[in-house]
């Protein structure tokens, strides 16, 4: 046994040493008090040594590591049990004996050992009864009753600080398993930071073990980056560049968790964005959800451009995008020490390809892609495209808007010139708005005609 141990064990077994010690130290007193009161035969006398010395002779003895046991529990009610009946049942040292040790068996063991100290000190009483036929004694001498007393009294004040002490540990485990759990909690946040919350919850719900696997699945890729970002950054200081790159991707990461894709990887300006893992609702909705996505991003994209306008960035910042439904290769690539959760394959490929030769706020989808949206997107057919990597041409298609989104019941309107910019969604103006905007708007179309008139 290793020394730590060894003081553990120790410190585990004096408390539950000086508590039994201090039960047959009651018994003692009282066998000794009854006895000096000519309460109980002389024969007794004997049984007093054995009392005193039993707690000694069980610590020290092998039958020391059956303390929690039944072992010690049937001992005892053993021990109890006939020294009860030997000395006549007195009532108030027999109920005060009894309540000791069931208190000590609870405190120590718990209740599990309890059947076992009741059923030997039923057993002992009855047989040291049946076979010393003592005389029933039911009343104890004051002097016997004021020692029983004092000496239980001893003991309750042994087990009170014990139980407090074992209260303040539980505390101060408790306080510590909380802090660790916080400090658990707020290392898993940061972490889950470098993580897509679908492949997060994954990992922590069991559904993935965190091995090296794939599988094949029919995902719907999306690719977007900036157009003239290089040229912007050669511009700018790295500070304000990296605000900008930053702010534009949390505002764009934002809508693609809203729309349920997996960020795969931000590289520089460029944002990789999958559908249809780890939950799917199908590849026709997982299409429409990257479109919808895409629409949604070219859209905010003018929310951003005029917030950008009024830093000083006077160059308008657009976006291209390209999106390609197929099977791909999706799971853990990489070694057993440094993993990456990612997707590979020819139709990631092919829309990565859609993205570069998009035009600056198009999007590209292949025909896979277009075939389950047609009926809800407006999309232009844009012909083949011959793609590096692809020994045939591409049918491509550019979207336009949600089909109820077109026409005179449009909820959005752009319009930039030279001394003037107007982004406008009728859907995203709350009522409590509106007045506002009607205003600011008639008072730029006054202003205006008040100019040509001059």
């Amino acid at each position: 046994m290793s020394e730590n141990n060894k003081h553990s064990s120790d410190s585990g077994e004096t408390p539950a040493f000086y508590s039994r010690f201090l039960i047959y130290l009651t018994a003692t007193t009282t066998l000794a008090a009854a006895y000096y009161g000519k309460a109980v035969p002389h024969e007794l006398v004997w049984l007093i040594p054995y009392l005193l010395v039993y707690p000694l002779l069980f610590k020290l003895s092998a039958l020391a590591r059956f303390r929690e046991s039944n072992v010690a529990a049937s001992l005892d009610g053993i021990n109890i049990g006939g020294l009860i009946a030997a000395w006549g049942f007195m009532p108030a040292p027999s109920l005060i004996l009894l309540m000791l040790t069931l208190l000590n068996n609870l405190t120590y063991s718990g209740a599990r050992n309890l059947p076992y100290l009741c059923l030997f000190l039923v057993s002992s009483t009855a047989i040291t009864f049946f076979l010393l036929q003592p005389e029933i004694n039911l009343a104890a001498p004051l002097f016997c009753l004021i020692v029983t007393a004092i000496s239980a009294g001893l003991y309750l004040a042994v087990i009170g600080k014990e139980i407090y002490q074992r209260k303040r540990k539980l505390d101060s485990s408790e306080a510590q398993l909380r802090e660790e759990k916080q400090r658990h909690i707020r290392l898993m946040s940061k972490l889950s930071r470098y993580l897509s919350p679908a492949v997060w919850e994954s990992l922590f719900s069991g559904d993935q073990e965190g091995n090296i696997e794939t599988q094949r699945k029919r995902l719907t890729v999306f690719f977007s980056d900036i157009k003239g970002f290089t040229a912007l950054s050669e511009e700018m200081e790295s500070e304000e560049l990296t605000e900008l790159l930053n702010n534009y991707l949390t505002e764009m990461s934002n809508i693609a968790l809203k729309y349920g894709g997996t960020i795969d990887k931000f590289v520089g300006d460029a944002i990789m964005v999958f559908f249809g893992d780890s939950k799917s609702g199908g590849a026709k909705r997982d299409a429409l959800a990257a479109v919808s996505m895409a629409i949604a991003m070219r859209k905010h994209m003018k929310v951003l451009r005029q917030r950008w306008l009024s830093q000083g960035i006077q160059k308008p910042l657009q976006i291209r995008m390209g999106i390609n439904t197929g099977f791909c290769t999706v799971g853990n690539f990489g070694a057993a020490s440094r993993m990456d959760y990612t997707i590979i394959g020819k139709e990631v490929n092919l829309a990565s390809r859609l993205e570069s030769n998009a035009e600056p706020g198009q999007i590209l989808t292949s025909y896979e892609t277009y075939s389950m949206i047609k009926d809800v997107i407006m999309c232009r057919d844009k012909g083949a495209l011959e793609v590096k990597g692809f020994s045939r041409p591409v049918p491509t298609y550019q979207v336009v808007d949600f089909r109820k989104d077109l026409g005179a019941d449009q909820s959005f309107i752009e319009h930039q010139i030279d001394g003037f910019s107007m982004y406008l969604d009728t859907e995203k103006v709350k009522s409590y708005d509106k007045e506002r905007v009607v205003q600011a708007l008639q008072t730029a179309a006054r202003k205006l005609k008040e100019r040509v008139i001059l």
